[in-house]
């Protein structure tokens, strides 16, 4: 059966805090009793000392150090009732010692606490003490084990040892005081035993608060499983703490967002774009459309919270730039199918009044009206200066902004400089860039304060790169806007609505401008004194045009 990691930190905590408890209370015992024993051996040297320098048992053992000494009853008898026997029996029962015993130069005792002792020879060595030297031991005796010290007793009038004092404490007492110490210590060590049972216990369940009840097993799966789909999917994934350090990159935000996978560093210096750091930033849900590099992303970010705690943002990032492609691709399809139903149009009502004019015999009219067609150049070629653009697809385009402008109350004109002999190479990248300036110009000029609402648009081909130009007499861009007229997310125009798609065409036009090797740039952002007192826009786009004026001089 499996424990849960919970019930084993649990369990590793309560053996740890048992076993280090256990270690500490021998440790202490040990000390307490050598503490103890050292305590009691000062005491009873200190007792033997007082008594061996006494003057009276000086004098008393000194009377039992000339003769030698015979057991007999008689010599018992005298020991007993004698001045050292008493005076040792007093400072037995005062001090609760286990015994005082008093010899003479040849180790017989002249006290003891048996009286069946007195007169015989002691029964440890007491060699060191009537050589003159203080001793501590721990020895056992006829009265059992005991912490003991031996004094040597002095002669009155000289320094000669005459005998010795010798005080035992039992080692009864020392393990009864002991006992004492340990049953404190005990219940200090249970109560924390108890303290240390009882925090395992509250780290336990915190911790399972913490992995949501998850066990290392299937933590690891999960991590595995969040791996896995985090770097498998289509989407870029990047999210930080709530400090802005990047916590995760997956790598397909790596990728499109042009940014390394190091964990840990502040997001605003991984290299993420002013755009994108900006959306970052917002935590808005709400997609926006940025440029990174050569690609076009669709960028959202929301805050991650969980149980009403912040735990950061993450940024979720989608590759937009073959869709934006096709995205302008129909978008030049469907206005030239619009372009070529208007001509349709055109060509049918020129047809049934060529139609009408047969029908009713008028030979000679019609004869005439095939000749001013054929002299008034390709249908839809009302804009007056597009015979000098030779693209027909680029004809159909300008045409088609004509009318847009027209029902915007704003007159396209085309500039007397436009020479374009050439063939569109790449139709929607120009389309794209002329397109995203004539619908700014357009708009500035139907919301300008100017009565004369035109918009001029210049083509010139150099080789194959196109230079375009764009005025118009708007209001002109505000000193304050010059420098954002290019930066994603900033624009003039009220929003339109579609998430993220405000503030976009200029930055993709620069975008689309640079990545053909050119550029596109505001000329002038406003001249009051000029016929076309708005904006001017230039954009220089290389590579874009097939040469073929001689063919069309030729021809014509």
């Amino acid at each position: 059966m499996d424990v849960r990691l919970a019930t084993q930190v649990l369990l590793l905590q309560v053996a740890v805090v048992t076993l280090t408890l256990g270690i500490a209370g021998g440790l202490l015992a040990f000390m307490s009793h050598e503490r103890l024993a050292a305590q009691y051996e000062d005491r009873s040297l200190d007792m033997a000392r007082a008594i061996a320098f006494a003057p009276a048992v000086r004098a008393d053992v000194a009377r039992y150090d000339a003769t030698p000494l015979v057991p007999s009853p008689a010599l018992t008898d005298e020991l007993a009732s004698g001045p050292l026997q008493q005076l040792a029996t007093e400072i037995q029962q005062r001090t609760g010692v286990l015994f005082v015993v008093i010899t003479n130069s040849q180790g017989i005792r002249l006290s003891h606490p048996n009286r069946d002792e007195l007169g015989k020879h002691v029964s440890t060595d007491p060699t060191e003490a009537l050589a003159g030297h203080e001793v501590v031991t721990r020895e056992s005796g006829t009265l059992g084990p005991s912490v003991r010290a031996k004094v040597p007793v002095l002669a009155p009038d000289s320094n000669r040892v005459i005998g010795e004092v010798s005080i035992g404490i039992s080692t009864s007492a020392v393990h009864r005081q002991l006992w004492t110490d340990v049953r404190t210590a005990a219940v200090l060590v249970g109560l924390a035993l108890l303290i240390g049972v009882v925090g395992s216990y509250l780290l336990a369940r915190r911790w399972r608060g913490l992995t949501m009840g998850l066990q290392p097993s299937e933590m690891a799966e999960l991590i595995r499983s969040q791996a896995a789909v985090l770097h498998g999917i289509d989407e870029g994934v990047l999210a930080v703490d709530t400090a802005w350090k990047t916590t995760f990159i997956n790598d397909e935000a790596s990728r499109l967002l042009e940014v390394g996978r190091e964990a840990g560093r502040p997001a605003e210096d991984i290299g993420l774009t002013p755009r994108v750091l900006e959306v970052f930033r917002a935590a808005d849900a709400t997609p926006s459309i940025a440029t990174v590099g050569d690609r076009i992303v669709v960028v959202s970010s929301r805050p991650v919270t969980r149980d009403g705690r912040e735990l950061g943002t993450v940024l979720v990032v989608r590759d937009r730039t073959d869709v934006e492609s096709l995205t302008r691709e129909l978008d030049a399809v469907q206005l030239m199918s619009t372009v070529l139903r208007a001509q349709r149009h055109e060509f049918a009502n020129r047809l049934h009044l060529l139609n009408g004019l047969l029908h009713s015999g008028h030979v000679d009219e019609a004869a005439q009206y095939v000749e001013e067609l054929l002299g008034s150049g390709p249908m839809g070629s009302a804009l007056p200066g597009i015979e000098a653009v030779r693209d027909a697809f680029l004809q159909a385009f300008l045409a088609a902004k004509a009318a847009v402008a027209r029902e915007a109350g704003v007159t396209l004109t085309i500039g007397e400089n436009t020479w374009a002999p050439g063939r569109l190479a790449l139709p929607v990248d120009v389309t794209s860039v002329l397109g995203n300036l004539l619908d700014n110009a357009i708009y500035a000029a139907r919301t300008g304060a100017q009565a004369d609402k035109v918009v001029e648009v210049e083509l010139l081909q150099d080789g194959s790169t196109l230079h375009i130009t764009v005025a118009d007499t708007g209001d002109g861009v505000a000193p304050d806007f010059v420098e954002h007229v290019f930066t994603e997310g900033k624009s003039t125009k009220p929003d339109s609505g579609i998430p993220g798609g405000r503030g976009i065409g200029m930055a993709l036009s620069r975008q689309i401008s640079r990545a053909l090797g050119g550029d596109i740039r505001l000329s002038s952002p406003g001249n009051a004194d000029a016929k076309l007192c708005g904006a001017e826009f230039i954009a220089r786009l290389p590579g874009v045009m097939v040469e073929e004026e001689a063919q069309w001089v030729a021809q014509n």
